[in-house]
């Protein structure tokens, strides 16, 4: 039963953790310009890795703020500032690719990836800094 002792923390901080990604996935949703679920289930596939990107950019430092969290306020956060993060990086390469939603509705892959890309970038980054 020892074993067993720590299943009420881990659910709280997956359901939490569960629920700062579903948070995320709205919120980047609704501020970009392009509808990533329409684009995607017209099997757009830039729509699909940028979008993956940004997920997976986000879901690492929300792990990481797990392991490193000293309670689950803490927890959460660490995970609101995980999706400020990803947001900025978001408008940061808009700024730099100015037509980076017009890219993506036209399926130019090369859009896709240089988000992505910045997005898992800044997720990895994130997470490291989050130790404490």
């Amino acid at each position: 039963m020892d074993s067993l002792a720590g299943f009420v923390p881990f659910l709280l901080y997956f359901a939490i953790g569960y629920l700062l990604i579903l948070g995320f996935i709205f919120i980047y949703t609704l501020v970009t310009p392009h509808c990533e679920w329409t684009l995607m289930k017209q099997n757009n596939r830039t729509a699909a890795v940028a979008f993956a990107g940004a997920f997976l950019g986000f879901t690492l430092p929300v792990a990481s703020a797990a392991i490193n969290s000293v309670s689950i306020i803490d927890f959460a956060i660490w995970g609101v500032i995980a999706c400020v993060m990803q947001l900025i990086t978001f408008f940061a390469v808009k700024i730099y690719m100015p037509k980076i939603t017009e890219r993506i509705n036209k399926d130019e892959i090369s859009a896709g990836i240089f988000l992505a890309v910045a997005s898992l970038a800044t997720g990895i980054l994130n997470a490291a800094c989050m130790t404490y």
